[in-house]
């Protein structure tokens, strides 16, 4: 039986007769080269005309009229499987416990309104987004314990069609990984799915490659480039948040800045102004978005690694209070200024520092300086960051009840207007006790795919450290 290679391709005239006369070898680099020059990256919509009250915003998640007693808002660090195992622990772990909140039993993982995710971790906060409870189904088996890697590596190197679409200076191989999460793991989602669900609010984030700015896929972001997020596919801003510099490329967006009509929000415009103090940190914020508001100065906006600017996704909280002024006006903006309790859960999958160059002479080769110069920088920002917070809380519980109170005497007692309580719950390996458990999780890689047994054992070290955690028992006695 004589086979051929044209008999594996559609009949009739799909092809012109001279193309069928080429002998199967050229025809192939013909395709390749056909699919070189038509790879592109998936180009954001551009947004026809600005309205401050629509689209994916924490103020459009929120009901107005939910009494609510307690905000729960997680962040995922990054870390690959290992930080989306990790962080998938902590989630279970809050299904299954429960508390009463005026008088009625309800799962804490309900009380969760925000979830910031990084890099890895900014996976399970997708997917949970997207889907819910079908995370406790399906998502071990799609991305867990999968090896999604190995995946990648297969349609990059034995895919002849990928060959030609990577040859394109339009297209890369984090838009081909970004087209993988889409069909294999966020079944084509988008930001506009995920509004439709309500809460939580989830915050994906990503960095600027040229200024080094945090970028978090929200509308609020997406307003000041004059883009709409709602058609805007979750899994290319995971794509984005997991874009480990050299290792994967950057994802491109265009920036529309100037053509919709935007109108910045007084509080950022108020940001904007040059303080008395010159070392004002909200002017520096508010002040670094000013190249994304020229889109003749920056068309294409370049994201990378969340983690290159804070790898814990706390700072999208940090810097979202800071912009607003204070923390009572980002309640009333997010529609909860009747909350009595705020918990931050912070998942952080952080890596043990290789110390082995500590005991040889040999100079490091650069691989090696640069792992060390990328986990240094990462643990010692980590540290000052959740610093930061926790030295945030005593003025922000006083702002807060000011802002709620009024001047007046102020009542801290349950229920009335001065009761606020701030909460910080760590989960990282350091609490465990065990030094050979804490090492096993700390060297586990940071790759896109790990042994099933490893994904179980973060889990349970997941639940074993939140159940144990002081802060969040404290948590649980109070609201009991």
């Amino acid at each position: 039986m004589h086979w051929s290679f044209w008999d594996t391709l559609p009949v009739g005239d799909t092809f012109p007769k001279e193309l069928r006369r080429l002998p199967a070898c050229i025809f192939l680099v013909v395709l390749l080269f056909a699919a070189a020059g038509c790879a592109h990256y998936p180009i954001n919509r551009g947004l026809m005309q600005y309205d401050p009250q629509a689209g994916y915003q924490a103020r459009n998640l929120n009901d107005a009229e939910d009494d609510k007693e307690v905000l729960i808002l997680l962040t995922f660090s990054g870390g690959g499987t290992r930080a989306a195992a990790f962080s998938y622990g902590v989630l279970e772990t809050l299904r299954d416990m429960e508390v009463s909140i005026h008088g009625r039993k309800q799962r804490l993982l309900d009380q969760v309104d925000m979830i910031s995710g990084v890099s890895g971790g900014s996976f399970t906060a997708a997917y949970y987004g997207l889907f819910r409870e079908r995370i406790f189904e399906d998502f071990e088996s799609k991305f867990l314990k999968k090896n999604i890697q190995g995946d990648l590596a297969k349609a990059t190197l034995f895919n002849p069609f990928n060959w030609g679409k990577l040859a394109s200076p339009y297209y890369d191989r984090s838009d081909l990984a970004a087209e993988y999460y889409d069909k294999h793991i966020f079944d084509g989602g988008t930001f506009g799915d995920m509004l439709a669900h309500k809460k939580p609010m989830i915050a994906i984030n990503a960095t600027d490659m040229v200024h080094g700015t945090r970028f978090t896929f929200n509308q609020d972001s997406f307003d000041v480039i004059c883009s709409d997020l709602t058609t805007f596919p979750v899994a290319r801003a995971c794509a984005a948040s997991s874009a480990v510099p050299i290792v994967l490329t950057p994802i491109t967006l265009r920036n529309y800045a100037g053509k919709c009509g935007y109108d910045m929000p007084e509080a950022l415009e108020q940001a904007m102004q040059p303080p008395r103090d010159i070392s004002s940190r909200r002017f520096d914020l508010a002040n670094s978005m000013l190249p994304f508001l020229d889109s003749k100065k920056k068309p294409f906006i370049h994201l990378v690694d969340g983690g290159v600017a804070d790898n814990l996704g706390l700072r999208a909280v940090l810097e979202r209070v800071t912009l607003m002024g204070d923390p009572w006006t980002t309640l009333k903006y997010a529609n909860v200024e009747n909350v009595h309790k705020i918990v931050f859960v912070v998942v952080n999958a952080e890596t043990e520092i290789d110390d082995k160059w500590d005991r040889r002479e040999k100079i490091p080769p650069f691989s090696a300086m640069l792992e060390s110069y990328s986990s240094i920088a990462i643990a010692r920002y980590n540290v000052e960051t959740v610093a930061l917070l926790r030295e945030s809380f005593a003025r922000w519980s006083d702002e807060i009840r000011k802002g709620r109170c009024g001047s007046g005497k102020v009542s801290v007692e349950p229920g009335s207007c001065g009761d606020i309580e701030f909460y910080l719950v760590e989960v990282n390996f350091e609490a465990l006790d065990d030094e050979a458990e804490r090492n096993y999780f700390k060297k586990l890689p940071t790759s896109f795919v790990l042994k099933p047994e490893e994904v179980d054992k973060l889990k349970d070290a997941a639940r074993r450290i939140l159940a144990n955690s002081r802060e969040f028992q404290q948590l649980m006695k109070d609201l009991q």
